[in-house]
């Protein structure tokens, strides 16, 4: 079954409902989305291993502690998936990042690759970050490409999912932890999720 936390914190549900409103233009749309990244980054890495240092402070000796084996892989889901990386980067700024672009077939609703680049994920763990978990047939196929480099683990970092989404996912890929802010009431005939926010990649950027 997949590990799915949805966060109950004040500040993560007041920006997300900010995110959502239509009359939220599209710089602080991006704004929003930087800090909701940043808010939800710690959930999502709260399982990173870490190892005990020696620190020596302006005072004295003391024990502290460092990640081990560096920052996860981050991986952004094109094009919306880049409002979140920025805020992630804030925060891990020597991780290695990968892109992978999917584009929506409105009539099958299924996703369609158009790119990826990808760094070595071998034995590491990845970190996805995408807006919107909807459908789920873009997060599968995401998880399937990244699947192939056999990574150690991965994690899904969604701002607004839904129940069917999360459904699909846990049909193909139950070993993966979906991070989430928001859980909506379902999708439209349209596969568009309900209430959620629109479609993030166009207000990310200003298009339609």
């Amino acid at each position: 079954m997949v590990v799915f936390t949805l966060l109950d914190h004040p500040l993560i549900s007041s920006y997300t409902d900010r995110l959502r409103s239509s009359t939220t233009g599209t710089e602080e749309f991006r704004q929003l989305l930087r800090q909701i990244a940043q808010l939800m980054l710690p959930f999502a890495t709260q399982d990173l291993p870490t190892t005990e240092i020696s620190i020596s402070t302006p005072l004295q000796e003391t024990r502290g502690v460092q990640i081990t084996g560096g920052s996860p892989v981050l991986i952004s889901v094109l094009r919306a998936g880049n409002g979140l990386l920025d805020g992630v980067l804030t925060l891990l700024p020597d991780a290695d990042i990968g892109y992978i672009g999917l584009a929506r077939n409105h009539e099958t609703l299924e996703a369609e690759e158009y790119l990826v680049k990808l760094p070595d994920v071998s034995n590491r763990r990845v970190l996805i970050v995408d807006p919107m978990l909807a459908t789920g047939h873009t997060a599968v196929a995401t998880l399937e490409r990244v699947m192939k480099g056999n990574p150690a683990e991965i994690t899904m970092m969604n701002v607004v999912a839904s129940p069917e989404g999360v459904a699909h996912v846990e049909a193909h890929h139950p070993e993966v932890h979906i991070v989430c802010a928001a859980l909506d009431s379902g999708l439209n005939d349209s596969g568009y999720i309900l209430p959620g926010l629109g479609d993030a990649g166009d207000r990310l950027y200003g298009t339609q």
